[in-house]
C-alpha cells in the first residue's frame, strides 16, 4: 500500500505530468490516503462543484483513519515536537498513522516530517 500526503494528491488533481505518469505505474487500489488529507483537499475546494468532484476522485483512493491509540500517540509527537521543531498539528496524525500502518509516507514536504523519529518519507518523482 502506498499512503500519499497532500502535495501528492494536489499535483495528481492538477494532472501535473511527473506526478499523473507515476500514478499511472501503481494499481490505484493500492494508493490510501490518510483522512486527514481527504480532509485538505476539501478545504481547498472553493465552491461546492469542486467539492463534489473532488469527492468523486477521491472514490478511486482508500481512505484511512487512525484508531485512538494512534491519535494518543500523535499527541504524544505533537507535544514534544511543536515547540522545538514547529511540527504541524495534521503532519503530526498523518505522520503517525504511517508510522502505525509501517508504511513510508509519499511527499515532498520533508521539512514538515523530519521532527517524527522513525518515519520513511519517498519522493514518488521528480518535480
Amino acid at each position: 500500500m502506498l499512503l500519499l500526503d497532500t502535495d501528492v494528491m494536489i499535483d495528481i488533481l492538477r494532472g501535473h505530468p511527473p506526478a499523473v505518469a507515476w500514478l499511472g505505474t501503481v494499481p490505484t487500489e493500492v494508493v490510501a490516503l490518510p483522512g486527514y488529507v481527504a480532509m485538505e483537499l476539501i478545504q481547498g475546494c472553493r465552491d461546492q462543484q469542486e467539492q463534489r468532484e473532488l469527492l468523486i476522485e477521491l472514490q478511486r483512493y482508500t481512505v484511512l483513519w487512525p484508531q485512538p491509540e494512534v491519535c494518543d500517540r500523535a499527541l504524544d509527537l505533537y507535544t514534544r515536537f511543536y515547540l522545538s521543531h514547529g511540527l504541524g498539528l495534521l503532519d503530526s496524525r498523518i505522520g503517525q498513522l504511517a508510522l502505525a500502518l509501517g508504511l513510508p509516507l509519499y511527499t515532498f514536504n520533508e521539512k514538515h516530517y523530519r521532527a517524527i523519529p522513525g518515519l520513511q518519507l519517498s519522493q514518488p518523482y521528480v518535480r
